[in-house]
């Protein structure tokens, strides 16, 4: 039944409409995307209600360029050198290089936010353990990847839908409700997007929702 839904969807969606979401949803700024909705609506849940407005946006860039700008520099200089043959890195040997970079960008992200930025570790553990389920969801799609070629995109996606909606119902915190629906119909038109484009299969994309989901649901219950 999903994967039909995901057809269906994915015939009214025009070409364009399909890469443009595909661009402004890809998965490396879907981090920054959750970070966003967490710090505004929920700062207490992620360790920052204490600071102020401008330091939020100051923490929040500082993730935005170590979670998604240091990556696409990398993926970018990869494709300008010849080691990959387009931006967008659909062949799957190819993606194993950028996915590797990617890991090991994530990995220092977190191991800056959990022990190098001590005032920040001490006062929001929560942001290096999510940059952690990041780095996670990332080595499982290196690893699939030496294989088969799972969707990156249902995988991140999946990940914001397993952090936002766990930490609804385990912190019983009704204000992530809308966020978390919106974040479900943004899901469903990405992967709808990600199938009109013929990036992925169903099982592609199911699976790496399904990764996704795990790594993050699990993370917020054990660790958070």
């Amino acid at each position: 039944m999903p994967s039909t839904l995901f057809i269906n969807t994915s015939v009214i969606l025009s070409s364009r409409i399909a890469t443009i979401l595909s661009v402004v949803f890809h998965p490396l700024i879907l981090t920054t995307y959750l970070f966003s909705v967490l710090f505004l609506l929920t700062p207490d849940l992620v360790g920052v209600s204490a600071l102020e407005l401008p330091a939020i946006g100051s923490l929040l860039l500082l993730l935005f360029l170590n979670t998604f700008v240091a990556p696409s520099l990398v993926v970018y200089y990869m494709f300008k050198f010849g080691v990959t043959t387009s931006l967008q890195v659909e062949d799957r040997r190819e993606r194993r290089l950028p996915y590797l970079a990617s890991i090991v960008i994530y990995a220092l992200a977190t191991y800056l936010f959990g022990w190098q930025l001590r005032q920040i570790a001490e006062l929001a553990p929560q942001i290096s353990i999510l940059l952690a389920s990041a780095t996670l969801s990332l080595i499982l799609i290196f690893m699939v990847s030496l294989y088969w070629k799972i969707s990156a995109h249902a995988t991140g996606l999946g990940g914001i839908l397993g952090a936002m909606g766990s930490l609804m119902v385990r912190f019983d915190e009704a204000t992530l409700l809308y966020p978390f629906l919106t974040a479900v119909l943004v899901s469903g038109l990405v992967m709808s997007a990600r199938l009109r484009l013929h990036a992925h299969t169903p099982a592609q994309i199911l699976a790496g929702l399904l990764g996704g989901l795990v790594i993050s649901t699990t993370t917020v219950v054990l660790f958070l």
